[in-house]
């Protein structure tokens, strides 16, 4: 398993979902940057379960733990490595299905791939609890951002088939979003994604949907291109997310209806700066940033557990049977991925910048050694 991400700022993942805990060890975090570790706990409590009626009723307290790279509210140089225990761990319902994969999730591929030795409770390290790793890293990503002026600001614009209103704004996002339990910033569109999932869930079923995330305030040249742009480093983070099933950038999809003159962004004077005429490229062109907001969807499939009986396989027997599978799940995970969106996206822009940084001073060192 690959459980290490990025390049200057590195993130390695660990722990499983019934195992004792979960952490993450940061590495490349520029020494010297003041971090508030509540800040830390605060992102953490955004992605908690049971947390709301609509989420699961696994009840992680979530506290973390730092265990080195921070002395005296300051990032050390060292790596920063963070963990939460898990408490309220039953996986009483996972033995009866050990040999029976559940539709939708990685049993059977992780059962092939690991010869029968992955860890089947709450899905091991396919589990979304993983993700709390990833807030953490994230947190610490937000903060460096924060002090560049960069934003991160992500929330949820369908729920099933309910859907936001189109004009919502960036002060819609930035103060609705984590005031509600769908986090979606459009509050006439929220007792309806509500409903969808209460629903779902009383049929004992589950919904997807889709979250929307800007990234604002990115300065112009951040990128490697070819294999490394701006699209492919956050898509690349995007779908270490588990339920990850799209993404698309700026006009996305949409856009491949318009002609060229339509879907093209132009430069334009404003007060004397250069700014763009709209977003359809989504914050970059030539896989490199352009300085308008960096803006993506992510699509988000359906909860893989469900109570509906389903049809499977018994590998032991080699029959074919039907499950039905118990403990403690959410309907919809959609309101939970939205921290964990804003973290990988944070994470990845931070580790585009050092990349750049790193270059650059590179290429000084190369000007400053050919002069002499």
């Amino acid at each position: 398993m690959t459980f290490t991400w990025g390049t200057q700022f590195k993130i390695h993942v660990f722990g499983e979902s019934h195992g004792e805990g979960i952490g993450v060890v940061v590495e490349g975090c520029p020494p010297g940057l003041i971090l508030d570790v509540d800040q830390i706990q605060r992102e953490l409590n955004k992605r908690r379960p049971g947390s709301s009626p609509l989420v699961s009723t696994r009840d992680e307290k979530d506290q973390v733990h730092i265990m080195s790279g921070i002395f005296e509210g300051r990032a050390t140089g060292a790596p920063i490595m963070m963990s939460i225990q898990n408490q309220d761990v039953d996986s009483s319902s996972y033995d009866k299905i050990k040999h029976t994969p559940r539709p939708g999730h990685a049993d059977y591929t992780s059962r092939i791939k690991y010869k029968g030795f992955n860890d089947h409770r709450g899905s091991g390290g396919f589990s979304g609890r993983m993700t709390a790793a990833f807030v953490m890293a994230g947190a610490i990503a937000k903060q460096l951002l924060i002090d560049e002026g960069i934003k991160v600001l992500a929330h949820v614009t369908r729920i099933g088939t309910i859907e936001s209103k189109q004009n919502v704004t960036i002060q819609d996002i930035e103060n609705n979003v984590y005031e509600n339990m769908v986090r979606t910033a459009d509050r006439d569109s929220m007792q309806q994604m509500e409903s969808e999932i209460a629903k779902a869930k009383d049929d004992g079923d589950s919904v997807g949907g889709i979250v929307e995330c800007h990234i604002i305030g990115v300065p112009v040249g951040l990128g490697e291109p070819i294999f490394d742009s701006v699209e492919s480093v956050i898509s690349h983070s995007m779908f270490s997310i588990p339920a990850v099933k799209g993404i698309e950038f700026g006009s996305g999809f949409e856009g491949s209806r318009k002609r060229g003159s339509e879907n093209n962004d132009s430069l334009i004077l404003q007060d004397g700066n250069l700014e763009w005429s709209k977003n359809d490229a989504g914050g970059m062109l030539g896989g490199i940033t352009n300085g308008a907001p960096v803006t993506f969807r992510i699509a988000i499939k359906p909860t893989a557990t469900i109570a509906k009986k389903q049809d499977t396989v018994d590998l032991m027997n080699m029959k074919e049977t039907t499950i039905e599978t118990g403990g403690r799940h959410d309907p919809c995970i959609v309101p939970r991925v939205v921290p964990v969106i804003e973290a990988m996206a944070a994470i990845s822009i931070v580790d585009l910048m050092l990349r750049n940084y790193s270059a650059s001073q590179n290429k000084s060192k190369q000007v400053s050694g050919g002069g002499r």
